[in-house]
């Protein structure tokens, strides 16, 4: 399997190529330069990796939700290289993308024989700006991450975990959105949180290829971004009773 990854749906920019299991990547936090750096880091990725693009079984890419231009820009990469190869898209979550910045449990020896070490439930949150966060809550099953919830976009202070349990795992920077405001509402419900937290594209490869091998590659003209707003921007108004709400 040789799939390449782009991931630039925050500020991030992040560029994976994976080949029969073993990831090569660039990542640097780089606003506003994802397009000056993707294509060239991409080709030296093959290069390094010892591919050309027309060994390349599929394209992944991070559909979002994230920055309106990156989203974008990972779209309209990933299509033209598809395109001009007749390659399949795999499109995944960006927030399931920072969800597997937590691993998957492992298997462990007792004195019993092994057991599965049990998976914590996992929250992804990204600052959606304009005093909004983008959620995702998830869990490793069987070592397939799988999604719990709907993704949302909606303010931190208005948000709940499922549930009561506790243990959460928290990544993104979501959790320092509007002064850390969801992390303390929620912290008697966290084990761990990792604020700083970003999607990385190896970790888009590997879910790439595990859900290409389930069948779940699609053709490029079918992918959609996932903004889960409708605006991009704010109004003048709407600006205006935002600054005063904060007041």
């Amino acid at each position: 399997m040789k799939l390449l990854a782009f991931e630039t749906a925050t500020e991030a920019c992040s560029i994976a190529v994976y080949v029969d299991g073993e990831v090569r990547e660039r990542f640097e936090v780089a606003p506003r330069r994802h397009a000056e750096l993707a294509l060239p880091w991409a080709e030296q990725l093959l290069a390094e990796a010892g591919i050309a693009r027309t060994q390349l079984d599929a394209i992944a890419l991070s559909r979002g939700p994230g920055a309106f231009t990156g989203v974008r820009l990972a779209i309209a990469l990933a299509q033209g290289i598809a395109l001009a190869l007749d390659r399949p898209l795999v499109p995944v979550s960006t927030l399931a993308v920072l969800a597997a910045r937590v691993p998957p449990p492992c298997v462990v020896a007792g004195e019993a024989g092994c057991a599965v070490v049990a998976a914590p439930p996992i929250l992804a949150a990204i600052d959606a700006r304009m005093g909004e966060v983008y959620t995702g809550t998830f869990a490793w099953r069987d070592h397939v991450l799988t999604a719990t919830s709907a993704e949302a976009v909606l303010a931190p202070a208005g948000y709940d975990l499922p549930g009561d349990d506790a243990g959460w795992i928290g990544v993104g920077t979501g959790l320092a959105a509007a002064d850390g405001v969801l992390a303390t509402r929620l912290q008697p419900r966290f084990a761990r949180i990792d604020a700083q937290a970003l999607p990385h594209a190896a970790d888009l490869a590997r879910l790439a290829a595990d859900a290409f091998a389930r069948g779940e590659a699609v053709a490029p003209e079918q992918v959609e971004p996932a903004y889960l707003r409708n605006n991009v921007a704010l109004t003048l108004e709407e600006q205006k009773a935002l600054r005063a709400s904060r007041a």
